[in-house]
């Protein structure tokens, strides 16, 4: 009898998991249907663990890699308080970043939300997303596609703060002297963004 109860105890707690996971699943669906959600984001898996990324009506805002802390209440903080996780709203992305490092796809087609950029930074990461795959620019080059190259060491302070990694290529920006420089996920993503473009060997 013990054996009895303790599996009709155990299904019963299953049977209360699996309803409450699609519960959450509705609400999840109906908040962002009712524009209840400012900010979706999701995990998604990567070569280098799982990314952070999170979207508004305007486009993908945040790519975050693992490790990089207070994701979400920067998010809450800066944009809106309304922020969960929507993995449905993040498919495109999903689907792409997927592609990028499967070594299948060169450049990203989702509308971008440019909110956590200023001015400056907006022209910096601008003028970088327009350098090819498997490509590289200088910090000084890239100044100088807005105008003011002398603006270099800026440059690189607005790249270092660039909130969608990846997506907006700040890994092609390299030093004059052909030195990787810094990156704001780490020298090793840095190269194996790189090598997976085909610039370095």
């Amino acid at each position: 009898m013990k054996d009895v109860g303790k599996t009709l105890k155990e299904a019963a707690r299953r049977s209360f998991a699996e309803e409450s996971s699609r519960a959450a699943a509705r609400l999840t669906t109906e908040a962002d249907r009712g524009s209840l959600v400012d900010v979706g984001f999701a995990t998604i898996d990567s070569p280098f663990g799982p990314l952070t990324v999170a979207a508004t009506r305007m486009g993908l805002v945040r790519l975050a890699y693992p490790g990089e802390k207070g994701v979400l209440e920067e998010l809450s903080t800066r944009l809106s308080p309304r922020v969960l996780e929507v993995p449905a709203k993040l498919d495109r992305v999903r689907r792409q970043l997927d592609e990028y490092f499967e070594g299948r796809l060169r450049r990203f087609r989702f509308d971008l939300d440019w909110t956590l950029v200023g001015p400056f930074g907006r022209k910096i990461l601008s003028a970088t997303a327009r350098i090819p795959y498997g490509s590289v620019a200088s910090y000084r080059d890239v100044a100088a596609r807005i105008g003011n190259p002398r603006a270099s060491r800026a440059a690189g302070n607005a790249l270092g703060s660039n909130p969608i990694p990846i997506v907006i290529p700040c890994h092609r920006v390299v030093r004059s002297g052909g030195a990787l420089g810094g990156y704001t996920g780490g020298l090793d993503r840095k190269r194996f963004l790189l090598r997976l473009e085909g610039f370095l060997q």
